[in-house]
């Protein structure tokens, strides 16, 4: 499966760890629930994909500086704020196989709690009066949500184009790896052509990024049996799209009427899945998925090359590689 995160993060291993305390302490508040809260998300974090491209960004550019640290804290406090609303929204129980912050806590909470995050984050990044850093963040966040809710309107339709696709997951998932790797570039460099390379590199392993998430959907020899989770949400990912706009007039039927009446249907779901299988629309995302991972390492071996960028390189390759 090529490389381990663990050896990827290796040239920024001491940097996470000085990371790690800066982001706890950047949720810390006077109210005890709020602190019970946010040690509890900070005990239970994830692979830290986002403050790495910060870091690894800024170390292939420049020298990891006081700021470069405000600058993951600000990426994670942003995407953990997310996550947060985000189980409010989809009704999660679980997160990363424990329970979600609306589980323990109810839905009023959780909300609050991401609301609170998303302030500390506009907050740090003034504090230094570091603007650069919140029209990143300010311009992501504006983004994800516009993403979010543009897949929701077209849910309803299942009208959903290719062009339309990439224009939801540019906003709701790429925008945020592209912000993390622009702010790790811009806390070590005024380059404004450096930081709109490295946001257009975050921009292109983003849109890869989604498409891997949304190929779980249809499971593959590593993860087993399909999830079909996407499909019972009625949201039209890449696979689906392509098999729909290329199939004819009895096929297009049979889709679309799987997914509005019998989306429900573990039975039908999976014979959905097969049908897509069959009809090439894993091997075209796949496909797709390397032309967007291609192209950004391209923009990447524009920089001189250092353990950093190797990082970079093997972060993308774990990123289409990954199998969960």
């Amino acid at each position: 499966m090529g490389t381990s995160l663990n050896k990827i993060k290796s040239p920024i291993e001491k940097e996470l760890h000085i990371f790690e305390d800066f982001f706890k302490n950047s949720m810390k508040s006077d109210v005890a629930l709020l602190d019970r809260i946010t040690y509890y998300i900070y005990k239970r974090k994830g692979k830290q994909v986002r403050p790495m491209f910060v870091l690894l960004a800024a170390k292939m550019i420049g020298n990891i500086t006081e700021d470069t640290y405000t600058a993951a804290s600000l990426i994670e406090l942003l995407h953990t704020a997310t996550l947060v609303h985000d189980d409010v929204v989809d009704d999660a129980n679980k997160r990363r196989g424990f329970f979600s912050i609306n589980a323990l806590w109810k839905n009023k909470i959780a909300v609050l709690v991401g609301d609170y995050l998303l302030a500390k984050g506009l907050l740090l990044s003034i504090q230094d009066d570091r603007f650069d850093f919140l029209r990143i963040l300010s311009s992501a966040v504006k983004n994800m949500s516009e993403g979010e809710l543009l897949q929701m309107q077209k849910a309803r339709k299942l009208d959903i184009t290719e062009d339309v696709y990439f224009d939801i997951i540019k906003q709701k998932t790429a925008s945020l790896i592209s912000s993390a790797c622009g702010i790790g570039a811009a806390s070590v460099t005024t380059d404004t052509g450096i930081i709109d390379r490295m946001e257009l590199y975050g921009e292109k392993i983003g849109i890869a990024f989604q498409i891997k998430d949304d190929l779980f959907d249809y499971g593959n020899s590593e993860i087993g049996k399909p999830r079909g989770i996407d499909i019972k949400e009625k949201k039209m990912t890449l696979p689906l799209i392509f098999v729909l706009e290329n199939a004819n007039k009895s096929d297009k039927k049979y889709i679309i009427n799987t997914i509005k009446n019998h989306n429900t249907d573990n039975k039908k779901v999976r014979e959905l899945i097969n049908f897509i299988k069959d009809h090439g629309g894993m091997e075209y995302a796949i496909e797709k998925m390397k032309k967007y991972k291609d192209e950004a390492n391209k923009i990447l071996f524009t920089f001189p090359e250092n353990e950093a960028r190797q990082a970079l390189f093997e972060l993308s390759e774990f990123i289409i590689n990954r199998n969960k």
